[in-house]
């Protein structure tokens, strides 16, 4: 995300900016993709900020088990 995003600001005022940072010619699949990326890194530091992260050490165990597998 830009310089712009703050953890204060409003889901709409987010949206409006991510909407601008798009190229002229943006599709609605476009907008789309952009807006449910957002969301989704939004909900990902807001879980981390609960204490819902998986520790670094437990991810790097499970890819090494799936690769070896």
């Amino acid at each position: 995300m830009s310089e712009w995003y703050t953890s204060t600001m409003k889901t709409k005022e987010i949206a409006i900016h991510v909407i601008e940072e798009l190229p002229e010619d943006a599709t609605w699949n476009d907008v789309q993709d952009r807006i449910n990326f957002v969301a989704g890194v939004r909900k990902g530091l807001r879980e981390l900020e609960e204490g819902k992260g998986i520790p670094h050490n437990s991810v790097r165990e499970e890819f090494a088990q799936w690769l070896t597998d």
